[in-house]
């Protein structure tokens, strides 16, 4: 399924070999055959629906543990940092897929960025379906049947087709779960671009004029878009970005200081940990050290 590259952070592209990049899986066969690679923090060049069967343990994701209850569907956006439990009894089913295979219009690209289960700006989307609900095991079972059948010039629209109506059915289940719905408008537009430039571009510029300038507005007009909607300014979305990078590589790679200094932008290592200490409250040695154990 998955294909190793020569990352600290082990990070993965999609399965080479199938007539589209969409693949569906078995949770259980995938965990107990690369449980070594999945127990270990590890990111992906595509997105993720885990539909985890069973519960009662924890799927980590950026340092947060999310809980994973019984019939619950997790979002994961492409290139986030995760793993799963060690000792958990991994059963369900997976929905694999690229930005390649949804987005071949301006409109599917948009509504991937948009998709409140892969962008809520509060945390991870998860859903616990309800009792009885048979759906979402209609539109999978329907979507299995299709990737069964031989390949044909139908099969990739017929599968975007419905994952397009897996994806609409999960959203408005979400939003009736404990969902903080944000207001369309101009403000919101702006943190999804501003969102966008920043995965981009925070290695090399951390200053808001450059994104600021990118978007053709003023940095007054950005900080109130990013304190009206998150209740933090520009700079703080900016410093949230480069910090859990900077996390991300201190725990879950062997880099040195030195190496994670450099690989974020930072001239010299020194200026790194003043800036990590300033915005964790620890130094990087500490911070790994917490962690890490070592």
């Amino acid at each position: 399924m998955i294909r190793h590259a020569n990352t600290d952070i082990a990070s993965y592209q999609f399965k080479e070999g199938l007539p589209v990049e969409f693949e569906l899986i078995s949770l259980g066969d995938l965990y107990q055959n690369n449980k070594i690679v999945l127990t270990a923090p590890h990111r992906a060049a595509f997105y993720h629906i885990l539909w985890f069967k069973k519960g009662g343990f924890d799927h980590m994701v950026d340092f947060e543990p999310v809980p994973v209850e019984d019939n619950m569907l997790l979002f994961l956006n492409k290139d986030i940092v995760h793993f799963y439990d060690n000792d958990a009894d991994v059963k369900g089913k997976g929905i694999l897929f690229t930005d390649a295979f949804f987005g071949s219009t301006e409109a599917d690209v948009r509504l991937l960025k948009e998709s409140i289960l892969f962008n809520d700006l509060f945390g991870v989307s998860a859903i616990r379906l309800p009792a009885g609900s048979s759906v979402f095991s209609a539109m999978f079972a329907l979507m299995e049947t299709e990737v069964q059948k031989a390949a044909d010039p139908y099969q990739g629209k017929i599968l975007k087709n419905l994952l397009h109506n897996f994806l609409l059915h999960a959203e408005r289940e979400r939003r009736t779960q404990d969902f903080k719905e944000i207001k369309k408008g101009p403000d919101l537009d702006y943190i999804l671009l501003f969102r966008d430039l920043l995965e981009t571009h925070y290695r090399v510029h951390k200053q808001v004029s450059f994104y600021a300038g990118e978007l053709s507005v003023t940095e007054k007009r950005l900080n109130q878009a990013t304190s009206r909607i998150l209740g933090k300014t520009s700079k703080q979305m900016i410093d949230d970005r480069i910090l859990l990078e900077a996390k991300r590589l201190l725990v879950h790679s062997t880099d040195t200081i030195k190496e994670i200094a450099y690989q974020l932008g930072f001239l010299e290592p020194t200026n790194f940990i003043k800036y990590f200490r300033k915005h964790s409250q620890h130094t990087p040695v500490e911070f790994r050290e917490k962690l890490t154990g070592s």
